[in-house]
């Protein structure tokens, strides 16, 4: 065991009192009194200077008769410890009746409530509250298939009141609360088709706003691609949507002036988060998944943003054609690398001509 000199000791006292995750790994700290060893960000009560003694590593500490904490959990890997900790709050998340507040689990935790954000979202791809909202949304879709009402679904999933889920039933199902008991049956979407520079295109309309931008070369094949996206409801041509048509043309010809429409964007926590980001990437701009992942504050979760812009139902307005291979050459697009390719180069030309 490597003896700290007095600086090194008064060093490792600090981190271990700010609890300094970035010191995990580089030494251990015992307890006398309790006989405990933890890792430098252990969130247990601190003792005294006088009681610990340090160790370079677990395996010392366990040779000198000390036990590992069972809050902190030294003997895993710093990275392990930190899945483990998400895990656990997942799963206090999904077991409340109410979501617990943002002070409950970062007390649950042993951490500020700024580091476990930080932490969460970090892991999960996700704020502990958008979690929260996903655990419920899930959960309602459960209980509306089963309970006696819609009322007593919205209860039973964790709202605090039958108001306050009508106000919010249609964000988080995308239709009424009536409409998705019946399996969307009830649900009308109306949608028109055109011509647009990279084709024909598709925009359909819910009552909350545009559902579904899409392309491709027949309207044939874009009315099918809608009814397989929306299998229940009842989809209606309506020819009074030209101005919407009109819309997505602008947003093709001239990115950087076009109106924005009034978007109904459905799909997971997770997947809207990843929509909302591309949204806030500027015409004439692209970045990675990677980049994109490190932009929402989760640097892992490229492949999971891949999947989200994949998933993508509103083409341009959500412009998932601005993502790009890491080394800046063109990656795969739902409506085809061709349309992505013209779309990039009109952005750029626009761009150039500002």
């Amino acid at each position: 065991m490597t003896q700290p000199t007095p600086s090194s000791q008064q060093q490792r006292w600090h981190q271990i009192q700010q609890r300094d995750r970035t010191a995990d790994g580089s030494f251990i700290y015992a307890v006398i009194t309790t006989g405990v060893y933890c890792r430098p960000s252990c969130p247990s009560r601190h003792a005294k200077a006088e009681n610990l003694r340090f160790f370079d590593n677990a395996a010392q500490a366990r040779a000198a008769g000390f036990r590992p904490c069972l809050r902190c959990k030294p003997d895993e890997a710093p990275g392990d410890a930190q899945r483990t900790r998400i895990t656990q709050l997942c799963r206090l998340i999904e077991q409340a009746e109410q979501p617990p507040t943002l002070q409950q689990l970062a007390d649950a935790a042993g951490l500020s409530r700024w580091h476990l954000q930080r932490e969460f979202r970090k892991a999960t791809g996700l704020s502990p509250a958008e979690y929260a909202r996903a655990v419920r949304q899930q959960r309602l879709q459960q209980q509306l298939a089963h309970a006696g009402s819609t009322t007593d679904a919205a209860l039973a999933a964790g709202y605090n009141s039958a108001s306050h889920f009508y106000a919010q039933a249609p964000t988080e199902l995308g239709m009424s609360a009536a409409s998705y008991r019946q399996g969307g049956q009830q649900q009308r979407i109306t949608f028109a088709t055109g011509p647009c520079p990279l084709g024909r295109v598709l925009v359909a309309q819910s009552d909350a706003g545009v559902c579904a931008i899409l392309l491709g070369d027949s309207d044939e094949e874009l009315e099918r691609d809608l009814r397989a996206r929306f299998p229940k409801a009842e989809c209606l041509a309506d020819s009074t949507l030209g101005q919407h048509l009109d819309a997505v043309v602008a947003l093709i010809e001239t990115p950087h002036s076009a109106p924005p429409l009034p978007l109904d964007i459905r799909g997971t926590a997770f997947q809207r988060r990843v929509w909302q980001a591309l949204q806030a990437i500027p015409p004439g701009q692209t970045c990675s998944y990677s980049e994109l992942a490190h932009a929402m504050g989760t640097p892992s979760a490229a492949r999971a943003v891949a999947g989200a812009c994949a998933a993508n139902p509103l083409a341009i307005a959500v412009p998932c054609h601005r993502i790009v291979r890491s080394d800046g050459s063109l990656s795969g697009y739902r409506w085809g690398v061709e349309r992505k390719r013209a779309l990039l180069q009109r952005e750029a030309l626009d761009t150039t001509d500002d």
